[in-house]
């Protein structure tokens, strides 16, 4: 990661979304970036400059787009649909997943360093309320009921939060390094990406227990889930590959060649996309025949992506 914070400059040439077109918002770690992906396009938009370093990026309400900045404590605020840093703000810890809530007030950010879960303000970024969780929270993932799951990579658990009251409510073991999370369009099932297992372990969100394990291999780092509910798409770093899963059992439909050490996945509309992480593109993927039909060449360093509520389900 990268220690030396510049100030966000704003470039106006960040993609605009269009009028029913799923944007789909990268950020590139090395290169300190935010970069849109339109539907069809072979290329991305101008890249907007944010701070160093960014890790994870989420969306909210109002087009509006969050990162972390681990290394240099700072959480950047982008509005989506006029291409632009609203805010760059200090928090304290080591921000690296973050999760908006419905309403837009309030981000949950988990403190890599700090094993705890925070509360902030959206607008201002002020510290509101935290809780304890497990080592080194990874990726987290809010449902519409207002629980929050949270990758505990170094607990080999996952985190359950009531975030009407701060609370942990329970905790799910699950297989070695959990760093990624995806929770299907139902939210009865939630996939935890396993990196140093091998395996993705499956949650049932209403008895909060891991009902199955599907094996993938390598090491998977990314997870999604297809809008009508039935494929895991997991991307193998190891092997630079996305694994298709069928749902209900974990049999492998398809292993499709991506670039190197791929990493965060997500989908819009009939397409997942993929960082790939060393090879400073994205693969899009179509769902259908379930073949790579792009890569497209974004800055050094992608790791995360992010669709905007209400696209890509």
């Amino acid at each position: 990661m990268i220690g030396r914070f510049v100030l966000a400059g704003l470039l106006l040439g960040l993609m605009p979304r269009a009028a029913g077109a799923e944007n789909v918002y990268v950020a590139s770690q090395g290169a300190g970036t935010l970069v849109a992906l339109a539907p069809g396009s072979a290329v991305s938009g101008t890249p907007l400059r944010v701070a160093d370093g960014p890790a994870q990026v989420a969306a909210g309400p109002g087009r509006r787009l969050y990162l972390t900045h681990p290394d240099t404590h700072r959480v950047t605020v982008v509005d989506e649909s006029g291409g632009s840093v609203l805010r760059t703000y200090s928090v304290p810890g080591q921000p690296f997943g973050i999760a908006v809530s419905a309403d837009g007030t309030h981000l949950f950010v988990g403190d890599w360093s700090g094993d705890r879960v925070m509360r902030l303000s959206a607008e201002t970024g002020a510290l509101e309320e935290t809780v304890a969780v497990g080592k080194e929270p990874a990726a987290l993932v809010l449902d519409r009921r207002g629980r929050l799951y949270v990758a505990d990579r170094e607990s080999r658990q996952v985190s359950v939060i009531d975030t009407a009251t701060m609370a942990r409510v329970a905790v799910v073991p699950v297989g070695a390094a959990p760093f990624a999370l995806g929770l299907n369009p139902a939210e009865d099932r939630l996939y935890v990406a396993n990196v140093r297992s091998g395996d993705v372990s499956v949650i049932d969100t209403a008895t909060r227990k891991a009902v199955a394990t599907f094996a993938v291999g390598g090491m998977p780092y990314g997870v999604a889930v297809s809008p009508d509910g039935g494929r895991v798409l997991v991307t193998n770093q190891q092997a630079g590959t996305l694994v298709v899963l069928d749902a209900r059992d974990g049999t492998t439909r398809a292993t499709v060649p991506v670039g190197r050490y791929p990493e965060g996945v997500a989908v819009a509309g009939a397409q997942a996309y993929v960082a790939n992480w060393f090879s400073d593109s994205v693969s899009v993927v179509d769902l259908t025949s379930l073949r790579e039909t792009a890569r497209i060449a974004v800055p050094d360093g992608p790791r995360s992506l992010a669709v905007p509520q209400g696209e890509g389900r």
